[in-house]
């Protein structure tokens, strides 16, 4: 069996933001010699997510004003976890967005379906955060 560890560090302009990490994680899946296996990418913060979606700009967007309406930042005040910190509707959108993805490697190569990409989604950005991948088969 054949593994590969590596983390990816990621700080966003803006305090949210959505950033397609596919090639960099397809990179290390030619790395890592895997080419039957399973590659987990997982967000190692609280307030960040790692999705797969389309790559399509207007649908971001829509992702954007979704997650808004549903975990609103203002008022700050609102919620209890905003004690020292503004991020509790950080918190909220990387529950909604989620934690994680696994991906099958076929012939060394990531499997997806049609339009399938993996995104960084950050909902507290601003400050360096980093993501695991983690490469296990044969």
């Amino acid at each position: 069996m054949k593994s590969l560890t590596k983390e990816l560090w990621f700080e966003t302009r803006k305090k949210r933001e959505f950033i397609n990490i596919t090639s960099q994680v397809a990179d290390l899946v030619r790395e890592s010699g895997v080419q039957e296996g399973l590659c987990l990418v997982n967000a190692m913060h609280i307030t960040a997510s790692v999705f797969i979606n389309d790559d399509e700009g207007g649908l971001h967007q829509d992702f954007d004003v979704w997650l808004e309406k549903l975990a609103p930042h203002e008022p700050v005040s609102s919620y209890r976890h905003n004690v020292g910190e503004d991020n509790a509707d950080a918190h909220m959108k990387r529950q909604i967005m989620g934690r994680e993805v696994v991906v099958a490697i076929t012939r060394g190569e990531l499997h997806f379906g049609p339009w399938e990409q993996i995104f960084y989604g950050e909902f507290d950005g601003q400050r360096r955060k980093r993501v695991l991948v983690k490469i296990i088969g044969e």
